[in-house]
Order: structure tokens, then sequence, then C-alpha cells
């Protein structure tokens, strides 16, 4: 049985996949098992050579990978190829760790007690992945957990299974043993009863899950039942700061950078312009300007720096969001609501808490700016929010910046740079409504691997009893 992924900018079929069954998973899980087994066993630099194997073989495929970003998620080619390039450094990472997940003998009051506390891998990993950035978040879902010895089960977004697909295939040419990478893709509407099904099967120990909050509460819920551990990134509504005595123009290229690559489809995607009194007029102007020259067009032309949007239903949600802010007292700088996926860059200025764009994510090219009294304020607004996942404030007194990026809920902040920043060896995540669990580099180690207590006793036992 197969299901099909429509092209959102042609209506035509982009890809056809496997529409696995819940029928199909026990198999899966236990092939998963037993390539654990053998992986497990591997040594690390043997690991590493696969890991490196495997990166190389990801940088084979880029035109394949570039034609079905496009096809499946109107993804622009620049997009596509920045995933590829940050996958790739992905995999290269996580062979460099091999080596490095390390334990430590702890000193004991028992005498001639050796107390180590060692990592050891888990077992099967069940990784799920979001159609976004689809070949930095599928690889960075199974890297890590790889390098540490795991196997894994790969659960391939329904809106680009044919991108997914072609990661596993580039593991597969890599050489890993047979059951360590799996794949599993399902049609929309089993999705629930197939990763309920994972979740659920002994053989899975442990799960990481990108995307919405709302799934993710499910998935955790699920697999609180079985008391297994998540690793969780999830939505955000990342705020940027602008001080009054910021550097506007790197503000104002970093803001549109941060709310509009990819659409505005990242999880870190600039949300809120948290900008103060004293240079806001002046911000908003610039900003304008800047959103203006920015424009929207069919990504396989590849002629804007703005492409396509996943489908309808963000064009709606956003311009429900507009609609509600307007209503409210917002006004429109730049863009407006859109009737088809190619959506205008739009910043909307005077949001105020009762607006839904105040609070909801909205997961497109949209950016509410948000008037701050002063700099207290601002902080107070930009924690006025359920997520925490990353942030940003500019200003040009760095010892000022520090100290407001400390008083930021948030798992990332960065001090005159966009929220949007990632690097492989970062360690990732956020807190509250964006999640817990961290990926990336050496902090991902502890997310893949378990920590023992192991003694050997080298005198005679004293007793008692």
């Amino acid at each position: 049985m197969k299901f099909e992924r429509i092209n959102p900018m042609t209506g035509e079929v982009a890809s056809s996949s496997e529409a696995m069954q819940v029928s199909d998973i026990s198999a899966i899980c236990e092939k998963a098992q037993a390539g654990f087994g053998q992986w497990s066993q591997q040594g690390p630099n043997a690991r590493r050579a696969v890991l490196l194997a495997a990166a190389s073989a990801l940088e084979s495929k880029k035109d394949d990978f570039v034609e079905a970003m496009m096809n499946e998620i109107g993804a622009t080619a620049g997009w596509a190829m920045f995933n590829l390039m940050l996958a790739t450094s992905m995999l290269r990472e996580a062979a460099s760790i091999t080596t490095q997940i390390s334990g430590e003998v702890i000193p004991s009051d028992k005498p001639g007690c050796l107390a180590m506390a060692i990592r050891e891998p888990v077992g099967v990993i069940l990784s799920i992945a979001p159609w976004n950035a689809p070949i930095i978040l599928g690889v960075r879902s199974v890297a890590t957990a790889l390098a540490c010895g795991n196997s894994v089960i790969f659960k391939a977004s329904e809106s680009c299974p044919r991108t997914h697909s072609l990661i596993v295939e580039a593991l597969a040419e890599a050489g890993f043993p047979e059951g360590v990478v799996n794949v599993v893709t399902n049609a929309p509407e089993d999705a629930p009863e197939v990763v309920g099904a994972l979740i659920d099967h002994p053989a899975v120990k442990r799960i990481n899950f990108t995307g919405s909050t709302a799934v993710g509460k499910v998935i955790a819920q699920r697999a609180a039942q079985h008391l297994k551990p998540c690793l969780l990134e999830l939505g955000g509504k990342a705020p940027q700061i602008v001080l009054e005595d910021a550097d506007l123009d790197e503000a104002v290229k970093a803001a549109a950078f941060g709310a509009y690559m990819n659409q505005g489809q990242i999880c870190m995607s600039t949300e809120r312009l948290i900008v103060v009194d004293a240079i806001a007029d002046e911000f908003a102007q610039k900003m304008t300007e800047k959103v203006k020259s920015m424009p929207t067009g069919d990504p396989r032309e590849g002629n804007t720096p703005l492409g396509a949007v996943v489908d309808m239903k963000t064009v709606e949600k956003v311009n429900t969001l507009i609609d509600d802010a307007v209503s409210k007292g917002a006004a429109i700088l730049s863009g407006g609501k859109a009737d088809s996926v190619l959506m205008n860059a739009t910043l909307i200025d005077n949001v105020q808490a009762d607006m839904n764009l105040y609070r909801d994510e909205s997961f497109g090219p949209i950016v509410a700016m948000i008037r701050a009294k002063d700099e207290a304020d601002a902080i107070r607004i930009a924690n006025d929010s359920e997520y925490g996942l990353s942030s940003a404030v500019f200003t040009k007194d760095i010892a000022r910046g520090l100290k407001v990026a400390r008083q930021i809920h948030s798992g990332i902040c960065h001090v005159n740079g966009p929220t949007v920043h990632d690097e492989a060896q970062m360690p990732f995540g956020g807190v509250g409504a964006s999640g817990y669990g961290k990926f990336g580099g050496k902090a991902g180690i502890d997310s893949f691997t378990e920590l023992r207590w192991i003694t050997v006793e080298t005198e005679p036992g004293h007793y008692p009893i």
C-alpha cells in the first residue's frame, strides 16, 4: 500500500511511499533490536568510520535532496543546500564523539573498592523528525544515537517521506550493519496508531521527537506509561530584543533573517521583535524597508529569497492571526494576507498582549513587533510566553547584553546575533513548552546512553552480619 505526498506549489504528486501499518511495526522493532546487538559491540573507531562514510554518502545525494525538498515542501534550493551542509557536519561531529563517550573513577569510602561511572548504549532509539528542516532534523535525530552504539528506527515525516528516505539510503550505503538503521513511512491518517505502536514496543528504549508542542505532549504521555525517557524539541516563539543602544542596521539584518528564512518555518524563527520605545520608530522604518526588499516567488525558479510555505493550512493560520491583530489595533507595515502558498513577508507593528499573534506560534513568514518601555519591560515581554527555545538581544554594550541574556528564560540566547543559529557541536534544546533534553555535541551523549555505577572489590570484605 502506498500514500502520496502532493507538491504544495503544483498540486501534482511529489512522491509515493510505503504506507506502513501497525502490523508492520513489531518486525521492524525486532530487526532493530538484532542490529543493536551487533552495532553496540563495535569499537569507537569502527563506528567513526561508518559515520564519516555516511557524511560523504549524504553529500553525494545533493541533487536528489534539492529536488525532493522543492517538490515535497516547496523549499528553495538555498534552504535545501544549507540543510545538507549542516546535516553533513552533524554526522562528522557524531563521528568525532565516538571516543569521547567517557566515564569516571569516583573515590569510594569503602576500602579496596574501585568505583566507576560508565556510559553504555541504551538499545533501540525511536527518532521522529519533522518536515521543515528535513535533512538537518532527520540526521540530528539519529546521528548521536548511532555514535553512542544504539540502533535507530527513523519515523519519517508524512510531509517529506522521500527526503527522509534519502537519508536512510545514504546511511545504508555507508555500511551500517543490517538492522541498525530502520525507516518507517506512513500515511498521515495512520500516524497516531503507528507512532503509538512504536512507542509501546518493548524493544524501543528511548524516544526523541522534534515537532509541535501539542504532539510532543501526546508522545511524552504515551512514553510515560512505559517509563521511557524522551528528548523533546518542540515549538517556539523566539523573541529578539532591540535595546536603545543597538546597532539598528545589524538588528534589522538579523531580524529579517531570523523571521523569514525558510518562510519562518523554523523552530528558532524570530516571532517577536521586542523594541524599546526610544528607537522603535526608527527600527520600524528600517525593518519595513528591509522586508519590502524581500520578494516571494516560485522556489523552482530560484530568483527570490522566500519560497512557498508547506501547505494552505499555514496560509489560513497566518491570515487568521493577521485579521485578529488588525481588528484589535495592530498595523501592517509590510505584507499582509495571502491566497496561495506564496506568502509575502509580513511585519505587524503595535502587537499587544490581547492579540493571538502575541502568543501563538505562527510558523509562517510573519513577525510581530512589540514596543517595550525599557530594558526591564523588554525582558518581561520576552518571558511572557510558554515557550523558551531561542532568543536574541541587541546592544553595543556586551556586558549589558550578557546580563539581559541571563534573564531570558530560553535554552538558547544570542547577543547581537539572530535567533536562528545552529551548529552541530552546540547543546541545542529549550525549556517550558519548547521541550526538554539536548541534542548536539557532548551534551547529546547523555540523551543516548545509560550512566551506570560499577564497582570492583580488591580486598576481602568485612560485613556486620
